[in-house]
């Protein structure tokens, strides 16, 4: 069980230099647009690589933060009885969430995105139409690897809960913690 929870610390290790990274990519999408506007309104001077650059930025964001908002365990639930059970329940629900919903559908988008959008966009090196417009494969690849991120925290998270299952080890209460949405 040491190799599993070494494997997972390192998981969580990755993802959340990769969320630090997503919150770095919003400020720069905000100074691209910001800077964005200023030369063209105020300058009277357009180009189409800033704003195709703020949307990559943005969506690099998205995709490497997901993981690491799994990491912090701030996903999004659908609460009917969430909320009501104890932590050992919750624990349970997370693991069968997790191994049935969260990781084969991280794995499928991982395996269409990578064979349907960034593998044939990188063959033929694909540009974008609009003068001036960037290269659309490197922001095609942060499609599955934002989606393989996801599944290997996915999976962290399942060695997480097995062990605190086994009570080999207790997790932090950010881990348990859920707040009920405000309705």
């Amino acid at each position: 069980m040491r190799f599993w929870l070494t494997l997972s610390t390192g998981i969580d290790r990755i993802n959340a230099f990769l969320g630090k990274a997503a919150s770095i990519l919003i400020l720069l999408s905000c100074a691209v647009s910001a800077i964005n506007a200023l030369l063209r309104y105020g300058l009277d001077i357009s180009n189409n690589w800033p704003l195709e650059l703020q949307w990559y930025l943005f969506a690099a964001a998205v995709m490497l933060g997901a993981s690491y908002t799994l990491k912090r365990n701030e996903h999004v639930r659908v609460d009917l009885i969430y909320s009501h059970l104890s932590d050992r329940g919750r624990l349970w629900v997370d693991l069968f969430g997790l191994i049935f919903f969260l990781m084969p559908a991280c794995i499928l988008f991982s395996w269409l995105s990578w064979t349907t959008l960034f593998y044939p966009s990188w063959l033929v090196m694909e540009h974008s139409l609009n003068s001036g417009g960037l290269a659309r494969y490197p922001i095609k690849f942060v499609v599955p690897f934002g989606f393989f991120m996801l599944s290997l925290q996915g999976l962290s998270e399942i060695i997480k809960r097995i062990c605190a299952l086994q009570g080999k080890i207790a997790l932090p209460a950010e881990d348990l913690h859920y707040e009920k949405p405000m309705q």
